[in-house]
């Protein structure tokens, strides 16, 4: 059994993460934390936890001690405080799986311009934590930096096409849209009900923080400098995301092929096939990414469709998948789990 400890486990991401690891056989959660609710039972805040976790919620002052008492830490906090945590951990043997975006990025100089936030653990050992594409390296990262939601279901789509330069880099356009736990369980007036209920809207057009980490990562693929267009939309539902990916085609006759290549032997990757469409509902619950792709001959465009629940694979599921990698056990262990339908 490893020790297991969750900073910030009021959010969504963490209460997500608390219920895959309640189904880990080789899991024993040690701590979990929340500066705002310190010493309430965690089943006081989250209801449904009743009889199953009814743990008290512990501060982060003592985090040297609870990283002493841990074998990982799984780090569920907004950016701007992972790398406090992990710079006071660095000296222990405690590894560390962060949701947020601190340790996404290779050079800091892209956080700190996306994210208006000094980096204070620059030379930290990290790794991106998207399994399809980095596992080896993760296997034994001291610190993981867990792929944010919107990457993911961009990345996935995109990159057995940037990796085999089946496409023009420099055409790629990128449409999501995501549920509203993506924004996280803080009140905000644009996710109250009568602001999102029948509503469907666009945001951060050309400066949403997703767009350097996919960049990054398709650039890791191809080889090549990658500037994308990525717009992030809103949809009246709780979970989701759904990913439009275009780009302009250079070779049509082996796109199949590179899917197949590429994730034909993934567990958690479903390749729907050419002309399909993945729906969100369709991975609710789960931690599988669908993928689908069309051919548009007469703009010589290909589209690719990729669908994930955002708490999972976009968060909570992809940082099990991780730690199952990194502490060497069945990479489905905890998430080989039939989708949530209808």
């Amino acid at each position: 059994m490893l020790k297991v400890s969750i900073i910030g486990a009021t959010g969504y991401a963490g209460a997500e993460l608390l219920a895959i690891l309640h189904r880990h056989p080789q899991v024993d959660i040690a701590h979990i934390t929340s500066e705002s609710n310190t010493g309430k039972e965690i089943s006081e805040l989250y209801p449904h936890f009743a009889g199953i976790y009814d743990m008290k919620l512990e501060s982060l002052s003592d985090i040297e001690k609870i990283g002493a008492d841990s074998d990982f830490i799984f780090i569920a906090l907004p950016h701007g405080h992972a790398m406090d945590v992990g710079k006071k951990l660095e000296k222990l043997p405690v590894r560390i799986i962060d949701l947020g975006a601190d340790y996404r990025f290779a050079d800091t100089k892209i956080y700190e311009t996306w994210y208006n936030v000094e980096h204070t653990h620059r030379n930290a050992q990290r790794v991106y934590g998207l399994a399809e594409i980095y596992r080896e390296d993760i296997r034994t990262a001291k610190i993981i930096g867990n792929a944010g939601c919107f990457t993911t279901a961009s990345i996935l789509a995109l990159a057995p096409l940037v990796r085999h330069h089946l496409i023009d880099v420099g055409t790629i356009i990128v449409d999501a849209a995501s549920g509203v736990s993506g924004a996280g369980r803080s009140l905000k007036l644009g996710n109250h009900f009568a602001e999102l209920y029948d509503n469907f809207k666009a945001y951060n057009v050309a400066k949403h923080r997703h767009t350097p980490e996919i960049e990054q990562a398709l650039e890791d693929l191809s080889g090549e400098k990658i500037v994308i267009s990525f717009t992030p939309h809103l949809v009246p539902m709780s979970r989701g995301i759904l990913a439009t990916c275009y780009a302009k085609i250079k070779d049509t006759r082996t796109i199949d092929a590179a899917f197949q290549k590429m994730y034909g032997n993934e567990k958690f990757i479903r390749l729907l096939g050419r002309g399909a469409y993945p729906e969100t509902k369709f991975v609710r619950g789960s931690n599988y990414c669908d993928i689908g792709w069309h051919i548009d001959e007469r703009t010589n465009r290909v589209i690719v469709l990729s669908a994930i629940d955002n708490l999972v694979k976009g968060a909570a599921g992809q940082a099990v998948q991780n730690f199952n990698i990194a502490a060497g056990f069945d990479e489905d262990t905890a998430l080989d789990v039939v989708p949530l339908y209808p």
